[in-house]
């Protein structure tokens, strides 16, 4: 399942456990590309999160996202990693390996 976070909702859902964000943008090709490998992670029960960058501009300018799609990995809120660009679900599932 993929959870769609907000600057109302975003710390609630970061705080316990392992998740996955990706902080992406509507128009950006890439990110709409990325859709593909995250809903094939998120039904091997990957929890992931996505924030719309361009509705969500104070979490964007908090976290320093300056590209697009950016993928930040916490651990009870904390940030564990952070990587960007468009990735399969396989590097993305060999990053993850390291924390999970």
């Amino acid at each position: 399942m993929i959870t769609k976070l907000n600057e109302k909702n975003f710390d609630t859902n970061i705080a316990l456990g392992i998740k996955l964000v990706e902080f992406y943008a509507p128009w950006c090709h890439f990110c709409q590309r990325q859709n593909e490998a995250i809903e094939e992670l998120s039904k091997a029960n990957i929890w992931i999160g996505q924030v719309n960058a361009d509705e969500n501009p104070n979490l964007t300018q908090l976290y320093r996202i300056s590209a697009y799609p950016s993928f930040l990995l916490f651990k009870n809120g904390e940030i564990l990693t952070r990587f960007h660009g468009l990735k399969t679900k396989y590097e993305i599932m060999n990053i993850l390996k390291d924390f999970i």
